[in-house]
């Protein structure tokens, strides 16, 4: 498989920054107590979080294990990632979910721009990993080259996501800035992600 092996961990490079997003719903509490009704809307959208993010990172982790596995042949790669593309459309589409169901955060100014920002951010990447999932299962797997081509293909739509993955990441920052930042900092779900969080990164730069 010499044809698919770059293409593939280009496509696994390209994943390294998807589960950021999952994770950028976490602050320090200051340890205010705050507005007991943001309170109950931070719960809401942080009791979302740690499934998706979890859902999202094994993702990336299947496709990473796939592309550092020089023998396997296209149909599992083409397996692996069409699969992971699909959780991770549904991923960023639950994530949304809650947070269009959870409303504007009560109290804050700008509020309901914000979540709206956010949802449609979330939606959008849900439905461009949707997309690649699509075209993964349109590949060839009985011809090597046709096959590899439309990897790269993938790869480049995948390093292209990125700057829209950041879109999101921003968006979130900017829902959760201020009063919403120290409410979801309170919330133990949110906590059991930014603590996971910070365990891979240390993993990863050691």
């Amino acid at each position: 498989m010499e044809g698919t092996k770059p293409v593939n961990k280009k496509l696994a490079a390209a994943l390294s920054g998807g589960a950021v997003l999952a994770v950028a719903l976490t602050g320090c509490s200051s340890g205010d107590k705050g507005n007991p009704k943001l309170d109950a809307w931070a719960k809401q959208v942080c009791d979302a979080v740690p499934a998706q993010d979890a859902k999202i990172k094994a993702a990336n982790a299947a496709i990473t294990k796939t592309a550092s596995d020089t023998t396997n042949p296209p149909e599992t790669i083409q397996k692996t990632d069409s699969q992971a593309f699909q959780d991770m459309s549904d991923g960023y589409k639950a994530l949304a979910t809650a947070i269009n169901n959870a409303g504007a955060p009560p109290g804050v100014d700008d509020g309901a721009k914000r979540q709206k920002d956010a949802v449609k951010n979330l939606n959008d990447l849900s439905a461009a990993y949707a997309d690649l999932k699509k075209k993964v299962d349109r590949l060839d797997t009985k011809n090597q080259g046709k096959f590899a081509t439309g990897l790269h293909d993938i790869a480049t739509q995948m390093t292209d996501l990125q700057k829209q993955s950041q879109s999101g990441t921003a968006a979130l920052k900017n829902l959760e800035q201020g009063d919403v930042k120290e409410a979801i900092a309170k919330q133990a779900s949110c906590k059991k992600v930014s603590t996971s969080a910070s365990a891979s990164a240390s993993a990863t730069s050691s």
